[in-house]
């Protein structure tokens, strides 16, 4: 089967862009991207999103945090980078009053289940202690560390937001800086130049931020009226209020804001490709389908993509069904699709809300003498009229036929050319070639 119009060179990334909220840029080959081993956490903390913004200066009528791209809201985005982290306990998001219907939506259509909507204030503080208040009420345990974060920064890694937990935790407060990249200026009243700052002196402040939940409470309790009428910056209520001077941590480039028009299109497009970038194999108990497996993870490394191995979708395994978008079953010596069938009914069952098309792909691996004619013959179509009906559902699933080789040479050359071909499906997600059985 040709697949020649599919291009399956590796792009060249930029590796300053920000990864998809469902995928961390570096990890161990093999561990999961949504619980890093070195992101243990043993108290609770909690989020508090900001988003009572009417986002003025992006020059559109619907406030950039609602605004959708790729038929989902941002702030869908954002809460996403945050639900996928397994020890956040809850998240509070602070919407204007007249929204908070649309936020209700918003958490029920994309399952949002750690999510909390509260009413916000008049000012960006008044709202985030709005939030920090609501941490305080109900059965749920109060956190011992808040994070603060705006809903229109929807690129947050879990590594960063753990060092920022930590930090917070040791010291009472943490935030995210950044490099500036322009020379900060003062102008007379008559729009001359007074003077500028030492660039190299000064850095930007970013989100997020965190704080140990009796310092920020403690801040908003003694803060001044116009504090609240006026300031933005959270640091400086817990140094002015509590005494608390916060660690400061250089960020990573993922760190920015949406804030103008061309940053939604500029989100739509890094997540489109970051789409690309991973997978999840699951193998069953075959330990032929394990080996298979590592061989290709090792392949797919040099086309810039990942794969987390797993052996089946159960118990912790099951995360996987509501977060990632690519998924490839290894069958060895099994001309059925009964494992394909199994996982698409899973995905079913997940109840996903799938606004990019899904990819499924089926590597079989078989010996060179197996099967007869006729049953090669009724494979495809078996794995045509199972592509047809996924499709309905916005899942593609495309097949990929391997034979076993003894020799080391020629196996390996299998192993890139199924990379290859895994890659270009997911990368491209190309309609035409739903259902076809690849010969590699």
């Amino acid at each position: 089967m040709e697949v020649n119009h599919i291009n399956m060179q590796s792009d060249n990334r930029d590796p300053d862009r920000p990864a998809h909220p469902g995928i961390f840029p570096t990890h161990e080959a093999g561990k999961s991207d949504h619980q890093p081993a070195e992101c243990s956490v043993d108290f609770p903390v909690s989020v508090v999103l900001p988003a009572g913004g009417t986002g003025e200066r992006t020059g559109l009528q619907t406030p950039k945090q609602f605004c959708s791209f790729l038929s989902r809201p941002l702030i869908s985005y954002t809460i996403q980078a945050f639900e996928r982290v397994s020890w956040i306990q809850s998240i509070v998001v602070v919407v204007a009053k007249e929204n908070m219907d649309l936020m209700t939506d918003i958490a029920q259509r994309f399952q949002h289940r750690k999510v909390r909507a509260v009413p916000g204030g008049s000012t960006r503080h008044r709202s985030i202690c709005n939030g920090v208040l609501a941490l305080g009420e109900g059965e749920e345990e109060r956190p011992k560390v808040v994070i603060i974060h705006d809903a229109v920064r929807p690129f947050v890694e879990e590594d960063f937001l753990y060092k920022i937990t930590m930090a917070a935790k040791e010291q009472g407060a943490a935030g995210a800086i950044r490099p500036l990249v322009s020379t900060v200026i003062a102008t007379t009243s008559e729009g001359y130049l007074d003077h500028s700052l030492e660039r190299a002196k000064y850095r930007a402040s970013e989100m997020p931020q965190g704080f140990t939940y009796d310092v920020i409470y403690q801040a908003y309790q003694r803060c001044s009226e116009s504090d609240f009428e006026f300031g933005t910056e959270c640091l400086h209520l817990a140094l002015q209020y509590c005494g608390t001077n916060a660690k400061l941590i250089q960020g990573p480039p993922t760190l920015w804001k949406v804030t103008y028009k061309r940053d939604l299109a500029a989100a739509e497009s890094i997540i489109k490709d970051s789409l690309s970038q991973s997978a999840c194999v699951i193998t069953g108990e075959s330990a032929q389908a394990v080996t298979l497996a590592g061989a290709l993870q090792k392949a797919v490394g040099a086309l810039d993509m990942e794969l987390d191995v797993i052996p089946d979708l159960m118990g912790e395994n099951g995360r996987y069904l509501l977060t990632d978008w690519n998924f490839i079953q290894v069958s060895v010596n099994s001309p059925s699709l009964s494992e394909v069938e199994a996982l698409l009914t899973d995905l079913e069952a997940a109840n996903r809300a799938l606004l990019h098309p899904l990819v499924v792909i089926w590597v079989r691996l078989s010996s060179s003498d197996e099967l007869s004619v006729s049953g090669r013959v009724a494979e495809p179509a078996a794995i045509m009229d199972l592509a047809s009906a996924a499709k309905l559902r916005n899942i593609l699933l495309y097949g990929i036929q391997l034979h076993q080789s003894k020799d080391t040479e020629r196996w390996e050359k299998s192993m890139l050319r199924v990379a290859e071909i895994t890659s270009a499906l997911i990368r491209e997600r190309s309609p035409a070639l739903v259902g076809q059985l690849l010969q590699a």
